[in-house]
């Protein structure tokens, strides 16, 4: 500055910097707690809080000896006030380079923005130096007082600020608007902070003013992190929102995109994807917040009360959705919902929508009703209901009801044979049927205990009917693949059946068929195990959609279930019987029996008994019956 002028350092107070460091300190054990992943980033804001403590130690430093100055601590004085600048300018600096990092700017922005401020830094922090060396421009004269002719802080400190905000404002759009808000925001209150301070003399929260927007960009993107590529928040912050809104008894809307081929973890977006979803997050509603879920699945949440025309914009979006899907054409699934009081209270949004989204094909859109959700709340409760017999282990749960439908032997002319159908008896919904709980056990890792509790059911029936003279070949009992990849599962089988107390050819397991090879030899191996306990395979579903015969072959199975399908399409013409007639007779010559289900009628009798049948099994003789009432069909020894 121009002349000489004197400056008086008495109206300073080391509250400020002493409250700056304990902050940054703060700041580096939060983070420390917080941090998994050590991106750079992390390193920047790690740099940036050391260096706001080397400001605010050096401050309370300079003032500590400018106000105890004598001659021999001239020195100390002046580098300490360089360090205090320098410091300062650096922590400056890394603001810049910060951006540039979070906002991925190409190499121009670095070699037109970056570069020159980092040749800026260096020479003002030279020239700070120099300075307190040869004594430019600042020299000490007494307690509490210094000369100072050049001082070029306060035009530095604009500089870059200006720089700052150009970069925020030059390249908005790659910056979230919450973030750009919150950063602002801590500018602004910064600003200000230091206006005041100069209308007071003061001199004590400049440092403090450097922290300000530091906490912004803590909390905005360490806390929660943005990921500011896609400009989403992570999962734990919906709920948040969803607890938040019910609270405040907002009404909300919920727009999901799952990108399929991108729920991998790790998959990465593509540079138009990034883009579109930015812009579509951004531009259609006010306010709206986007999450991301997992990472092919995003959630838009939109407050209904500030959009008063939100089912409109739905509609603009989902055309202009369709206008942008040629050009990157990955599979999606779309779900679109008003927030629910009973999905608000479990806060289980992530859940519902992934249910919705299993139901759903690809490129679909689907509007949430109210039978959605009701379908829901029961796949929840009967998935519960399954948890808890699992866990309590109990194989005379009494919520688990074995049925049976008798099977025809052809040869006896007798019901000698059944199949053990598994049904689910709950006190909210009544009985639940394997279509519906069969795939919520096996998706998620309960369907073997079930299993074994209904094998030890059907063999304590067939000892009892056993012991009261009834003639029983086998019962069989349908074993999912899933279970096969338990290593106790043979030890499983075998305990149950050798508890029960009956012979091992009692006791009949169905299968369906693999297509992958890893289950082809685990099932190999599980047959091969068993069957040398004299437990009788059957190969269920033959004749639905996949069937590899090479591999049929190399598994022992004792009786091949033909499948309805396979008796409707020998029903349609003679060329069609015939094939069927010469599967079933390629399958006797290799010592196979033949199993034909879905008889219904008469003429399919008459058809499966041309065909080779050895058993019938079908609605013409019985639907499943409880297994207590195979009684009625099964005949006593003479």
């Amino acid at each position: 500055m121009g002349g000489t002028e004197r400056y008086f350092y008495g109206n300073y107070t080391p509250v400020g910097d002493i409250l700056v460091i304990a902050t940054c300190f703060l700041f580096l054990l939060l983070m420390r707690i917080a941090f998994i992943t050590r991106t750079r980033t992390y390193v920047l804001f790690r740099l940036l809080i050391m260096f706001l403590i080397i400001a605010a130690s050096s401050s309370v430093g300079f003032h500590f000896f400018l106000s105890r100055a004598n001659e021999h601590q001239e020195l100390l004085i002046t580098m300490l006030r360089a360090s205090y600048h320098s410091a300062l300018y650096i922590s400056l600096f890394i603001y810049i380079a910060y951006i540039r990092e979070q906002m991925h700017l190409d190499k121009r922005v670095t070699m037109t923005a970056i570069l020159p401020m980092a040749v800026i830094t260096l020479g003002l922090c030279v020239f700070e130096f120099l300075s307190a060396v040869f004594k430019w421009g600042f020299r000490v004269v007494g307690n509490d007082q210094a000369l100072e002719t050049i001082n070029l802080f306060p035009f530095a400190y604009v500089a870059f600020c200006l720089v700052i905000v150009a970069l925020l404002v030059r390249f908005r759009k790659r910056l979230f608007k919450q973030v750009m808000t919150g950063v602002f925001g801590a500018s602004v209150l910064a600003f200000i902070t230091l206006y005041i301070q100069e209308r007071f003399e003061q001199s004590s929260y400049t440092v403090a003013t450097f922290v300000l927007p530091a906490y912004a960009v803590l909390y905005m993107m360490h806390s929660h992190p943005y990921n500011l590529e896609m400009g989403a928040v992570d999962v734990s912050a919906f709920s948040d929102l969803v607890r938040y809104s019910r609270k405040r008894k907002k009404e909300l809307l919920l727009m999901s995109l799952q990108l399929v081929n991108l729920e991998e973890e790790g998959k990465q977006y593509p540079e138009k994807v990034k883009e579109t979803v930015r812009r579509f997050a951004s531009e259609y509603f006010r306010d709206a917040t986007l999450f991301q879920v997992t990472n092919g699945t995003l959630f838009l949440a939109v407050d209904k009360g500030k959009n008063p025309d939100h089912e409109n914009i739905v509609n603009k979006m989902l055309n202009a959705f369709d206008e942008e899907y040629p050009s990157y054409r990955l599979p999606f699934k779309i779900v679109i919902m008003d927030f629910d009081e009973g999905l608000s209270e479990s806060n289980d949004y992530a859940g519902f929508v992934r249910y919705v989204e299993s139901v759903m094909g690809n490129n679909e859109v689907h509007f949430v009703t109210r039978a959605d959700i009701n379908e829901y709340q029961r796949h929840k409760y009967v998935l519960s209901e399954l948890q808890d017999i699992c866990k309590k282990g109990d194989l005379d749960d009494p919520r688990v009801h074995v049925y049976c439908q008798p099977v025809l032997n052809i040869q006896t002319k007798k019901y000698d044979t059944a199949e053990a159908l598994m049904r689910i008896v709950l006190p909210e919904t009544g009985m639940v049927y394997p279509d519906v709980f069969i795939p919520i056990a096996e998706e998620n890792g309960i369907i073997h205990p079930l299993s074994l509790i209904i094998l030890h059911k059907t063999c304590e029936q067939i000892r009892i009917m056993l012991e009261q003279g009834y003639e029983i070949v086998r019962i069989s009992v349908n074993i999912s693949t899933v279970e096969l990849h338990d290593d106790s599962f043979c030890l499983d089988i075998s305990s149950v059946i050798r508890k029960s107390g009956i012979p091992f050819e009692k006791i009949a397991i169905e299968l369906t068929e693999s297509r992958s090879e890893g289950d082809f030899v685990i099932m190999k191996s599980k047959i091969d195990e068993l069957r040398e306990s004299g437990v009788t395979f059957y190969l269920d579903d033959f004749g639905t959609g996949y069937s590899n015969f090479e591999r049929i072959m190399e598994l022992p199975f004792d009786i091949i279930k033909f499948d309805r399908s396979m008796l409707m399409a020998a029903g349609t013409d003679m060329n069609s019987e015939k094939m069927v007639t010469h599967l079933a007779e390629m399958f006797i010559d290799m010592d196979y029996a033949v199993l034909y289900e879905g008889v219904e009628t008469t003429d399919d009798e008459e058809r499966c008994v041309r065909m080779d049948a050895r058993y019938l099994q079908g609605y013409k003789y019985s639907k499943p019956i409880p297994i207590e009432q195979l009684t009625e069909y099964f005949s006593k020894k003479a």
